[in-house]
């Protein structure tokens, strides 16, 4: 079971306590406590596993380790390490205390979540000309400490959306290699699945119906990943009655969840073309390239259907390339 919304909370390191001691070497005077060493931060980091969050599941309160205390003889405490949590890439950040909210969106990003407490003094450091034999320390500083919710939209270049059983999955495994559970029956994918296209990232994103905006079906949880998709890839299956009203279906719910997520780029593919007959398909077809131009029939059988989508995602890479470069200019 994919885990995209969570809620933890999280505890950074206190500081040590500074000590009171004096040199206990002969001949010497005056005060030697240690200072405390600073408690462990608290660090999000971006990954490429989808199933991160698991580990929250569970796990309710993360926190780092306070910092060492001060000794005598000058010895400050060691600085505790810091706690590096690993969230996928595509994750935001909700800091409920504060209200500010924080997205990864790129591997290896690092983000400070919470900060250490720093360490008390020792003390040696209160010594004065006037006070040569300090018996003043300070405790450390508590860490920082905030309830978190993580909540995964995904990021992909295409996103594979329709009705349930439309063929999505099998087209993800034909052009990435992917190993989504494939079946004849409706909610086959019960969890978003990627699949790597050369430098495209393809989410296979499960079956939505009519009323999924308002939570019927598997609900509003996959359209909040539809969102983060730059380009749509629409399946209407062949097998449907009226592929045109299925198509009306979907974009009456990407609508009413976000109304932008209708200007996003879309082709259409008329999928499991292979299993009607020339004319109907061609009727069926008609009917689709009325409410969309871009729409084609697709069979993962039909090797002609498979070679034009990779045509189209070689398109879309040479733009993605495009606009790389020409940001870097």
């Amino acid at each position: 079971m994919l885990i995209d919304d969570v809620t933890i909370e999280i505890h950074a390191g206190d500081g040590g306590r500074g000590a009171v001691a004096f040199d206990k070497n002969k001949m010497a005077l005056g005060p030697a406590g240690g200072t405390g060493g600073d408690g462990g931060d608290i660090f999000f980091e971006g990954v490429s596993d989808l199933s991160a969050l698991h580990q929250f599941r569970h796990r309710k309160l993360m926190a780092a380790k306070r910092g060492e205390d001060g000794r005598g003889q000058f010895v400050d405490g060691k600085t505790a390490e810091d706690l590096t949590l690993k969230i996928p890439v595509g994750t935001v950040i909700h800091n409920l205390d504060t209200g500010t909210d924080t997205e990864i969106t790129r591997i290896g990003e690092r983000i400070l979540a919470a900060k250490g407490g720093h360490g008390g003094k020792g003390n040696y450091l209160f010594r004065s000309s006037k006070n040569t034999s300090p018996k003043r320390f300070q405790f450390g500083l508590p860490g920082e400490k905030w309830n978190v919710r993580l909540e995964l939209k995904l990021i992909a270049d295409i996103g594979l959306i329709g009705l349930p059983n439309a063929g999505k999955s099998s087209l993800l495994n034909e052009l990435t290699g992917a190993k989504s559970k494939v079946a004849n029956y409706p909610f086959t994918t019960l969890e978003p699945s990627l699949g790597v296209f050369y430098d495209l990232i393809l989410a296979d994103i499960p079956g939505l119906i009519e009323g999924a905006s308002a939570g019927r079906g598997l609900g509003v949880k996959f359209l909040r990943h539809v969102e983060r998709t730059r380009i749509l890839f629409h399946l209407v299956s062949a097998e449907s009655e009226n592929p045109a009203d299925d198509y009306k279906t979907i974009r009456a719910e990407l609508g009413s969840y976000n109304k932008a997520m209708l200007k996003k780029k879309e082709y259409l593919f008329l999928s499991k073309s292979d299993v009607i007959d020339a004319p109907t398909l061609k009727k069926k077809l008609a009917q689709l390239k009325k409410l969309n131009p871009s729409a084609a029939p697709l069979s993962i059988y039909d090797p002609d259907a498979i070679e034009h989508v990779r045509k189209i995602l070689q398109t879309i890479i040479a733009e993605k390339t495009t606009k790389t470069k020409t940001k870097r200019k």
